[in-house]
């Protein structure tokens, strides 16, 4: 498991508030995500839905701090603990 941060300077990201868990294998039409809602969890399997969530982590994916600088950004707030 990699824990990356997102700094606030970023802005407001896609999805914010809701956990969503991207299931993909080699077989793409088996693709499955799945959305932690207010209302209970959401399935989706649709190419339209899939692909504005691969948006989303994609949006992601280059707005993080890389896995060594957020590593250093969690120790450096545990020392003020």
């Amino acid at each position: 498991m990699t824990l990356r941060v997102i700094p606030f300077g970023a802005g407001i990201f896609p999805a914010a508030g809701h956990a969503l868990l991207y299931a993909e294998g080699p077989v793409r039409q088996l693709d499955t995500a799945q959305v932690d809602t207010a209302h209970g969890p959401e399935f989706v399997h649709a190419e339209a839905q899939l692909a504005k969530h691969q948006a989303h982590l994609a949006w992601m994916d280059e707005h993080c701090l890389s896995p060594s600088k957020s590593c250093d950004l969690f120790r450096s707030i545990a020392k003020q603990l």
